[in-house]
């Protein structure tokens, strides 16, 4: 349900196309291609960095959702994680436990679905519409990583 929206689809969760540009990411760094390539095109490293905002973005939600939903219930966490999940991802399908959970808990699963319908797309336009050039660039410095 997480991932398997269309890229032009009204679902909600993240798309299909998100999740394929995060494993082509992946790949190319695996193999140690400076470039993403894909099907004999380049991505650009500004989709690139949108794909993981949004499908970071989109685990934080669930899981401090998800969290938020175990403090206030004491059902199992797989049910609690199932009904957060549907809700973001506007599938519509529920584990009967909605009529259960207090009205807190009601009102983030409320609030959930809300994201879940606008959020994707206010947040892609964000994303696009903000993109500026700098009149300077900061020095560069290599982290280590992993």
């Amino acid at each position: 349900m997480f991932i398997g929206g269309g890229s032009a689809s009204t679902a909600g969760g993240i798309k299909v196309t998100t999740f394929a540009v995060l494993g082509w990411v992946m790949w190319a760094e695996a193999r140690g291609d400076p470039d993403v390539v894909v099907f004999e095109r380049r991505i650009p490293e500004t989709a690139q960095r949108q794909a993981l905002t949004v499908a970071l973005l989109a685990i934080g939600v669930v899981i401090s959702a998800t969290m938020l939903l175990l403090a206030t219930s004491a059902l199992p966490r797989a049910d609690l994680m199932f009904e957060v999940i549907s809700a973001l991802a506007t599938v519509g399908l529920s584990a009967n436990i909605t009529p259960l959970l207090s009205v807190t808990s009601q009102l983030v699963i409320i609030v959930l679905m809300i994201i879940g319908r606008v959020g994707p797309i206010t947040l892609f336009a964000a994303l696009v519409l903000r993109e500026h050039d700098r009149l300077y660039r900061h020095p560069e410095e290599r982290p280590i990583i992993g």
